[in-house]
């Protein structure tokens, strides 16, 4: 499933973050560290809680559970078999027997052999009992997106197939103060939420983050960039693309973007976006995802029927070709800098 190239980079130590602590109660981490640290809070908090998954009791193959099993014991934090469909299914089951599950899916590419369970178990248990039991204690976790060489197997971004169901909740972090405050709270939430995560970032991003326990709500947009003429919105890595892009515009152009990190899917921060769209008039919108059925669709449909008397463009989309994702020129596949760049000129000069 995992080639020895990919097991060699996903095993080299927590490169990238220091550990230091500040005089402020923060501490410098990469995203990795910081979903440890998540995991942790919650199985302090929480005794009947489990996490498992392949190899989460030796640290994971990107080293995201690392010293979790020796703090809480190989009952709580343990190794399944290679059954994506058995690890949902068993999560589902601990749950709606009253306790608390992180299930990680190694790769998000390798998660739809689970589809069933996640869409017609997980997602409908509570509707089918009349609200009378639930499996609402589940987390599945699951890396996802392009990483540099991980070609049509281990590059997918899946998300939209599973926003098309109710009753889940879908979160995409996009550095490690996301991670650790939105995984917190999807951990805590009383429904089954699906946890995507950009494995890209696990070192490349580096911030502060709070210690101890830290939460962020779901649902809840943020605004990482303000501006005045056109809106990008994105999520994952695709946010460090369009705070790049923004930055060029701006330095070449004069264009003033605002840049709006979605970080949850379902629900997603409808009034947040509207309200950009509103000001700038201009909607772009960024995701690796190929562009067909895409989750930008939705937020192009959605901020059509909201902000149509204050749209001075065509809403725009910058996303995936339709293929699969290739091993070659994978810079010429993803929504690039140069890529979005291009589309906020276009944008910002429409007449």
């Amino acid at each position: 499933m995992l080639s020895r190239a990919v097991t060699r980079v996903a095993r080299r130590g927590l490169a990238h973050g220091t550990g230091r602590r500040w005089a402020s109660g923060e501490t410098e981490m990469n995203m990795c560290q910081a979903i440890i640290a998540a995991q942790e809070v919650v199985l302090n908090e929480k005794p009947d809680s489990c996490l498992f998954g392949e190899d989460v009791a030796f640290g994971g193959v990107f080293r995201c559970s690392v010293g979790l099993r020796d703090k809480f014991g190989q009952d709580r934090v343990f190794n399944t078999p290679l059954c994506e469909q058995g690890i949902v299914a068993f999560g589902i089951g601990l749950c709606q027997a009253g306790f608390d599950a992180i299930a990680e899916i190694q790769f998000s590419d390798y998660i739809f052999p689970a589809f069933d369970q996640i869409v017609n178990e997980a997602g409908k248990y509570r509707y089918r009992s009349g609200g009378h039991w639930d499996c609402g204690g589940l987390t599945i976790r699951a890396p996802c997106g392009a990483v540099g060489h991980g070609s049509m197997y281990h590059s997918q971004s899946p998300e939209a197939y599973f926003t098309h169901c109710p009753g889940l909740k879908i979160v995409v972090p996009s550095g490690p103060r996301q991670a650790k405050g939105l995984l917190v709270s999807a951990c805590r939430d009383r429904n089954p939420v699906l946890f995507l995560e950009p494995k890209i970032l696990y070192r490349n991003a580096v911030g502060m983050v709070p210690d101890g326990d830290f939460s962020l709500p779901l649902g809840q947009a943020d605004v990482v960039r303000a501006g005045t003429d056109v809106t990008l919105v994105a999520w994952g890595n695709q946010v460090h693309r369009m705070m790049d892009a923004a930055k060029e515009v701006q330095e070449k152009d004069g264009i003033s973007c605002e840049v709006i990190d979605l970080q949850s899917l379902i629900p997603w921060d409808t009034e947040c976006v509207a309200a950009s769209v509103k000001k700038t008039g201009r909607l772009i919108i960024a995701h690796e995802a190929p562009v067909t059925s895409g989750f930008g669709a939705e937020v192009s449909a959605k901020m059509q029927e909201m902000c149509f008397d204050h749209l001075e463009a065509p809403i725009a989309r910058v996303c995936g070709w339709d293929t699969h994702f290739p091993l070659a020129w994978e810079e010429f596949y993803l929504p690039s800098v140069p890529r979005v760049v291009e589309q906020i000129r276009t944008t910002a000069n429409y007449a």
